[in-house]
Order: structure tokens, then sequence, then C-alpha cells
């Protein structure tokens, strides 16, 4: 549909962008928070919409769901994710969303359970095995793929993580060193 010209130095209004994915509504959020879907389902979102749900701010007690979920305490988790104690259990107590950068490590580390529940579902017999806790484990291991280095002390940055997710699909396909 062709727009009226407008005068020289006036502004023209933008077309209203369509959505191209829907937007993640604090229900979504509910929907973990209430188990009624696993936070390993983040790896199957869209990656916009863990972009969304991370700009709204991750809500505090995701972190108890994931530390329960990894069997492991609050205190191990908010190491893992490199995060202070402290600011975690104000953020808790006070229920206060966590910020995008603390929200993003913690999308992370359910997103990486969720890749590992995937692979053994396309590759294994996922019957009795735990992602949450495998991964928990993995985490603190060191690997020579990584140098000795442990998986979890990377879990603390987006490269970081792309690292340790990199390397749960080379043990996928074999390529694991």
């Amino acid at each position: 549909m062709p727009t009226k010209p407008t005068r020289p130095g006036t502004r023209r209004p933008r077309p209203k962008a369509g959505k191209t994915h829907p937007k993640p509504s604090g229900r979504l959020w509910d929907q973990f928070l209430q188990r009624k879907r696993p936070l390993g389902s983040l790896y199957a979102m869209a990656p916009m919409g863990r972009v969304d749900l991370v700009k709204q701010g991750v809500p505090p007690e995701a972190l108890g769901l994931l530390a329960a979920d990894m069997g492991i305490t609050r205190e191990q988790l908010y190491a893992t994710l490199g995060v202070p104690r402290a600011t975690m259990e104000r953020k808790v107590r006070e229920r206060r969303p966590l910020n995008q950068d603390e929200g993003e490590r913690v999308v992370g580390i359910a997103r990486l359970v969720g890749q590992v529940e995937h692979m053994v579902r396309t590759s294994g017999d996922p019957k009795g095995f735990d992602a949450p806790r495998w991964v928990a484990a993995w985490l603190e291991r060191p690997l020579p793929a990584l140098g000795g280095t442990r998986p979890g002390k990377l879990m603390d940055t987006a490269e970081g993580r792309e690292i340790v997710s990199s390397l749960v699909a080379q043990m996928q396909s074999g390529a694991y060193a």
C-alpha cells in the first residue's frame, strides 16, 4: 500500500511490525514455578523467546527449583553461576527478579539440562536418566577437553556456556575429546 508523501522535515509514522514470535508472558514463568513445565524445556524454546524471558526478569524462585532439580544446594548453584550469595539471597527474600546477566546464567544452565535431556532422548534410552543431576555432577568433573578445567567454571560467562554446550554436542556426535 503506497504511503502519502510528506512535507520535507516531517516524520512519516512507522508501520507497526508484525511479531515473528510470540512474546512470552509472566505466565510462562508461572508454569515453570508451578512445576507444570520443566526448566529444561527452555532448550526447545526459540532463542527469541528465551531472550524475552530473560528481559522480563527471571524470578528468584527459579534458583531454588534449578538447585533442587540438580540435587545441589543453592550455594553450590550460586558458585557455578558466579553470582554473590548475599545478593541472590536478598533477591529471593525480596522476590526481586534477577538482573539480565544473572537471568542469562540461570537460563543457560537450564538450557544445558534441556540439551542433555534432548541428547539422551534422541540418542539413547532416557528411562531412569536424571539429566539435571547428571549435569550437576558433570559440571564438577575436570575434563581433558577443557585442559583439566571443570565445565562449571565456565558457566558464568556467555562464551563459557557456549563452549560447554558445544562440548555436550560433541559428546552426542562422538567427537568428544
